[in-house]
Order: structure tokens, then sequence, then C-alpha cells
């Protein structure tokens, strides 16, 4: 067996697999290395300022959020309350023998799955009953107006006040491995009444979810929880779920019991959160920074300078990188930083990147996390999207954002290969404060090739 000509093989191999997934190069990586030369190192200077969105992203997340916090950090502040229906399994039957045809109780349970600030701070919302449905095919943004969907002249159905950690609870209750926390709201039982008697009229509404939300029984439209009063912190609302507790005869058990039916706010239906931003406008007036804030605040716009680059060549690699700035402030209850942020062509993101749920491509959208050993967001290969944009401008293609990139916080999801099969905005509470502006420029770095003359 000729092992010389085994191992030039597995050699080749090696060093094919082990190439950038960027082809862009590949016609020169081929060739022999006496017919190319590396030609030299290039940094180009990359203008970047703050882009504001305010208070307007797709509002894709199954996440809702209540709360209003201040960021010790810029000083600026978040509210935030939201709309959500709730969805009725298939072919739900209240027992034939509801007692009486009426409730034990009825509530609303938000399940906190997260939070940022202070958990003890206290905060008083309402609960409204929607008067007009909301359409889970359309997409809504974060500055939603929820005076269209509720009648701001009605009384609420309930209000609540309430802290993060549930102080109203025995401690061995909280810290039980079993407890979820939650916020708890009290709906008066004639709701819950007369859900049960429209229920016994027309069964029909209740055989599914689009059934319910069109039957015009309370709270079938869904309900929006309003934040009256408070500060201090957000909760991150995992699921909402409205709850009615009954009695009823068990005809097998030959006794009187308790039973009980959860209508979830789910993925199947719509939430909304409405965000408003406070004081972004002092971040905006920052020169020597640029920044990033979700949710729904503020992203960073660069400009590419792809014109200056010598197209003759071939790009092996051209490498951006935004350095973060330390916070001034230390703290229990500062901000995260983003983790995952995309790198989009600033025409992509307006003409409907995310609506049209679109992944990042390595060609003119890039996904990169935050290094902490770096304290920088590094894109380490973008010499695809510098050669298209470089080559749309020589064949006079250029629209007039034909050089602008945006750095937006955002979620990835992953299948069960590594794959990304979603990007969304990021709606937890981030900031970072970058190395950019007028101050100082952000670095590109390329590196060309060219052959041999």
């Amino acid at each position: 067996m000729n092992f010389k000509y085994l191992f030039a093989l597995a050699a080749t191999f090696l060093l094919l697999v082990s190439c950038d997934e960027d082809t862009s190069t590949l016609g020169v990586d081929m060739m022999p290395t006496n017919d190319l030369i590396t030609k030299n190192y290039e940094t180009y200077d990359v203008t970047t300022q703050s882009y504001i969105v305010g208070d307007s992203v797709l509002a894709r997340t199954s996440t809702s959020y209540i709360g209003r916090f201040t960021d010790p950090e810029t000083g600026t502040t978040i509210k935030s309350d939201f709309l959500a229906q709730f969805y009725c399994n298939e072919h739900y039957s209240f027992p034939s023998k509801v007692l009486g045809d009426t409730c034990r109780s009825i509530e609303v349970k938000l399940f906190i799955d997260n939070f940022v600030g202070d958990s003890l701070a206290p905060f008083k919302i309402s609960v409204y009953e929607l008067n007009k449905n909301l359409n889970p095919e359309a997409d809504y943004y974060t500055n939603i107006n929820p005076e269209k969907y509720y009648d701001v002249n009605s009384k609420p159905i309930a209000t609540k006040w309430f802290t993060i950690s549930d102080r109203t609870i025995k401690d061995s209750e909280r810290w039980n491995a079993d407890y979820y926390n939650n916020i708890r709201i009290s709906i008066p039982k004639e709701i819950g009444n007369q859900i049960i008697k429209d229920y016994k009229k027309n069964p029909e509404n209740f055989q599914n979810t689009g059934a319910w939300l069109n039957s015009g029984s309370p709270c079938s439209k869904g309900l929006y929880f309003k934040l009256e009063q408070g500060d201090g912190a957000m909760a991150y609302i995992q699921v909402s779920q409205l709850n009615i507790t009954y009695n009823y005869h068990d005809e097998e058990l030959k006794a009187d019991t308790v039973g009980y039916y959860q209508f979830a706010a789910t993925e199947e239906v719509v939430e909304a959160t409405r965000f408003e931003n406070s004081n972004l406008e002092s971040l905006m007036e920052d020169e020597n920074a640029t920044y990033l804030k979700s949710p729904a605040g503020i992203f960073t716009m660069a400009e590419i300078p792809a014109d200056k680059i010598n197209v003759n060549d071939t790009i092996n690699s051209a490498k951006l990188t935004f350095t973060r700035y330390n916070d001034k402030i230390q703290g229990s209850f500062k901000m995260d930083i983003p983790k995952t942020v995309l790198l989009v062509r600033l025409d992509d993101y307006q003409n409907g990147f995310f609506e049209n749920y679109k992944t990042s491509n390595s060609k003119d959208s890039y996904i990169t996390s935050f290094n902490s050993s770096t304290n920088s967001y590094t894109f380490s290969n973008i010499a695809r999207l510098v050669t298209t944009m470089a080559k749309e401008k020589s064949e006079g293609k250029a629209s007039a954002n034909w050089n602008k990139v945006l750095l937006i916080p955002v979620e990835v999801s992953k299948d069960n290969n590594g794959n990304i099969v979603k990007i969304n905005h990021d709606f937890s509470m981030t900031s970072s404060r970058l190395v950019g502006g007028k101050k100082d420029k952000v670095k590109m770095e390329i590196i060309y090739s060219s052959f041999n003359k």
C-alpha cells in the first residue's frame, strides 16, 4: 500500500474541510502559491452613529413584559404593559353538573420567568377586557396603541398592587421547589358565572380557539394589563392564564368535587407588549460613543468604506470589531449586556428582514456573540458583504444606503444540528455603550491577495 499517497490524500482533505465557509476566495486558495502573493494588510476607518428606533420594532415574542425600570447607567427609562388573548383547548367541555351553574372563583395568573431591578418595588396594574379582536395573522409592533382594543371609558374588571417577590405568601411556599413565581389577580365571580352560562347555552363556542375568540363571552377577546403606577423593576411574563374554579357532581365518584379550567396565553394566540422609552435623546446626543439598547430602543449604524477598497485584488478576509466601554456604575440592578447581535444591511432591515422571517446568510447578514474576554463584538470575515457593496457601487447599482449596516441585539433559535432557524429582536433589558461616534472610529481590517504579474 502506498502510504505516501494516503498521507497526501488525507492532508488535502483536511485542508479542504478547514476552509472558511465564505467561498469568495475559493479559487484563490486552490491556486499554486507561486502564482499569487499576499499583497498587504490594511485598516479602514468605519463611521458609526446611534440609530434610534424608539418604541417601534416587530413584537414577535412569546414573552410579555410589565413594569417600569430606569437604567442607572444611562438614566433612560422603559415602561411596558401588554395585551393577551387566551387559548381554548380543542373540544373542551364543562362537566354537565356544575353546581348552581356558578364558579367558586376566577383569577388571572401571570407567571414570572425573570426580572430586572428591585423585586420589592411596588406596582399597580389594572385589567381591562378587550372589545376588539387582535388578528393572529397580523404583525404587531411594540408601539401598539391599546386604546384601539378596549373602551377607555370603561372601568377595569380588576386592579392589583404587587411586588415581583410576593410577600403575601409564606416563605415555605415561596421557596418550595414546585412554586412558580406569579402575579395573582382575582376577577369578579360574575364574569366566571357568565362564562359557564354561555357554555351551557352555546357549547360550540368553546370547541376551539377561533370559536372562543369570537364567542362574545366575557374575556374571550382577551385582556389588557395596564401599568398604572410603580418604578424600579421589569417582570418577564412567560405564561398568562385565566383560571376558572367550580364545584360539580362527579358521576363516577358519586360525590361533589372541585374542577377547574385554564385558558392560557400561548403562541397560538396574540400577546402584544407595548414599550415606551424615555430620555433616549440624551444618548443620541452623545457624539463620542454609540449605543445598543433593547428592547425597542437604539441600534448602532455603521458605514462600510467599500468604495475605498481595491476591488481589483481578492479580499481574503475582512474583520470588523465593535468594542464596548465598561459600565461606569456597578450594582445589582444594572441592565445586562446584549449577548447576541445581528449585522444586517440597512435596506434589508427596512424592507422586512424580521417580518419576512429571514436569517443570517454570511453574505449580507451576520451573527456574532459578545466576547467577554475582549469586551467586544467581532465579525471575523465579512468579505462577501464588502465585495458586494463595492461591486454595486462600481456598477452604478448602489442605493442611497448602499454601504450602511445596522448592529441589532437579537435572540437566535437553532435546530438540533445547530443551524439557525429563527432570528427575533431581543426583548430583554440590555444596554451597551460602544467605541465609535465622532471621537473614535471603528476599525475594519482587510487582508488582500493578488496575482503575480
